[in-house]
Formats: C-alpha cells, structure tokens, sequence
C-alpha cells in the first residue's frame, strides 16, 4: 500500500514538475506586456463589466500569441542558447521541454488567440493576425534593421492597445494611440541603450543590430521620444477640448507619468549600469528587460499604482458629477 501511494505521489510530483516546465517556456513574465489591452477602456473613462471581460479577453488572447511567438522563438534559437550563460536555463534549450512538445503548444496558442479573436470580432481577429505578421517579419528580418527595430517594437504595443479597444467596443482618441506609439517607442529605446551598455562592458554585442546603435544617438533619439511622449499626454489629459480625456482633471495624473519616465531613464542610464553578471545585473541596467521593471522596482510600481488610484478616484468623481 505504501509503494503504491508513493509511486503516486511521485507521478504527481514528476506531472507537477512538467507543467511548471511548460509555463516556464511560454515565458509568463512577458505577459506584463499585454496590460496595455486595459488601457483602452481605463483612458476612456469606461469602466464595466462588458469593457472589463473584452479586455480581459484581448489580455489572455494576446498572452496566447506572444507566447507562441516565444516558443518558436526557442526552437529555432535552441542550439545557440544552448552555448548561452543565461539562455541554456530556459526549458527547451536545457532538455526539460522537448521541440516537438513545443510546436504543438505554439501551434495550439497562436491558432487559439487567432481562432477566438476573430470570433469575437473581425477588429479584434485583424489586430491578432497584425501583431503574428509583425511579430514574423521582426524576427525574419527587422530585428537586425537598425531604428526599423524599436519601430516594430512600438507597434506591437499599438496593436495591443487597438485590441483592447476593438475587443470593448471603444473608440480610442487620437492622441492616446499617439502617446502609446511614444511611450513604446521609448521603452524600446531605452531597452537597446541598456543592451548596448551591458554588451560594452562584456566586451561583445549580443545583438547584430547594436552595432549600428552608439549610445550618444539612442541619447539624441530618447529626447526626441522623450519630449513627444509627454507632450501628446499632455494634450490627451487636457481634456475634451482638445479631443482628449473626458475631464482636464487627469492633468493631475500627469506627475506620476513625468516621474516613472524619469525613473525608467535612471535604470537604463550607463552610468548606473556598472557591472553584469550571467543572471544579474547591479547598479541598474534593468531596462534590459522591461517586464522585471514593472514587476521588481518599488519605485516604478508604485507610480503606476498611485496613477491607477489617481485615474480611477477622478472616474468616480466624473460619474459623481463633482467634477467637470
């Protein structure tokens, strides 16, 4: 009786072992990402049921595709990654998750979020079916295309916030998918300067496309972004007048936006970037990897949250009719 028992729970643990396997490869942390699908229904002053589970639709779908993207990804990268100091962990390239297991995962993931969007609406389907096209081409050929790289880094994120909106049913304002295409584009930005920084002190450039990059243009071309993303919020959060926000009290919101911006630039900054290691990095350089931003800097996590709190305490004072 005992055997049999622990014969069980060994096939539970070794089933238990393989799913976390699994998970591990479709790359969870990734999926902070796909948050933007929210921002559509949270700019717009829209928030109910209906708007809530569209987006939340849009967010598991896309979750589905990236992650698809990410499985081929490793597949075709798996020799490489294998002779990689960091990339050898992941499950296909150490052997914990084998390359046929995997296409069939992305080939249920991305026919999934292909399938269900369309059903849910032509909008939706087409903003799913852009970003695989995008997402194809990118690792084909614009990843290695110097400043067209960060621009299909943008767009992905565009995409995202157009399927947040297509899903909800939300005619999104200009200047909202201006500010979204700004703000990506300087996290993309951001994202190669820490790369470049990270590969000069290794002595070698991971990336083929970084050595087009020189950190004194990725300067010139983060104050440009830089400038536009705060103007064109600007001009959403001054409200109705300029065809923006509802009410012009979201300026208040503005603070929080300057500051993680600010926040975002001092992790990326090569002075703060001082040394590297195979799986960590000191004194900065997080901007590397956008998603551990989010999910490991207090500070940042905080401004979001205070300016989640701030959007949705002047939604509330917009229905109470307090404010204009």
């Amino acid at each position: 009786m005992d055997s049999r028992r622990n014969s069980v729970a060994e096939k539970s643990l070794t089933s238990s072992k393989k799913s976390a396997h699994y998970l591990a490869a479709m790359r969870p942390r990734q999926w902070t990402k796909n948050l933007v699908v929210f921002a559509a229904p949270l700019f717009a002053f829209s928030i109910n049921l209906q708007s809530i589970l569209g987006s939340l639709l849009a967010f598991v779908l896309f979750c589905c595709a990236s992650s698809g993207f990410y499985l081929i990804n490793d597949i075709a990268d798996v020799e490489s990654d294998r002779q990689h100091p960091v990339k050898c962990k992941r499950p296909i390239a150490a052997g914990l998750v084998s390359t046929r297991v995997a296409s069939g995962m992305a080939l249920v993931l991305l026919g999934s979020a292909l399938i269900f969007g369309w059903l849910r609406s032509p909008q939706l389907g087409a903003a799913i079916t852009a970003y695989a096209v995008l997402q194809i081409a990118y690792n084909l050929r614009l990843k290695r295309m110097v400043i067209l790289d960060v621009g299909a880094i943008a767009t992905g994120f565009v995409l995202r916030a157009y399927a947040g909106a297509a899903a909800t049913g939300i005619v999104l304002s200009s200047w909202f998918l201006i500010c979204t295409a700004m703000l990506a584009l300087f996290l993309g930005i951001e994202k190669r300067k820490a790369e470049l920084r990270l590969a000069q002190i290794k002595g070698n450039k991971p990336r083929s496309v970084l050595k087009y990059y020189s950190l004194p243009l990725l300067a010139r071309m983060e104050n440009v972004v830089t400038t536009c993303t705060v103007i064109t919020y600007t001009l959403w959060s001054a409200g109705p007048y300029l065809h923006g926000a509802r009410t012009s009290w979201m300026l208040l919101t503005l603070p929080f936006v300057l500051y993680g911006i600010f926040r975002y630039q001092l992790l990326s900054d090569p002075q703060e970037i001082t040394s590297y290691s195979d799986d960590t990095i000191e004194h900065g350089g997080r901007s590397e990897r956008p998603e551990e931003v989010l999910l490991k800097d207090l500070p940042i996590l905080l401004t979001v949250i205070g300016w989640v709190i701030t959007c949705f305490v002047i939604l509330l004072l917009k229905h109470q009719g307090l404010i204009e």
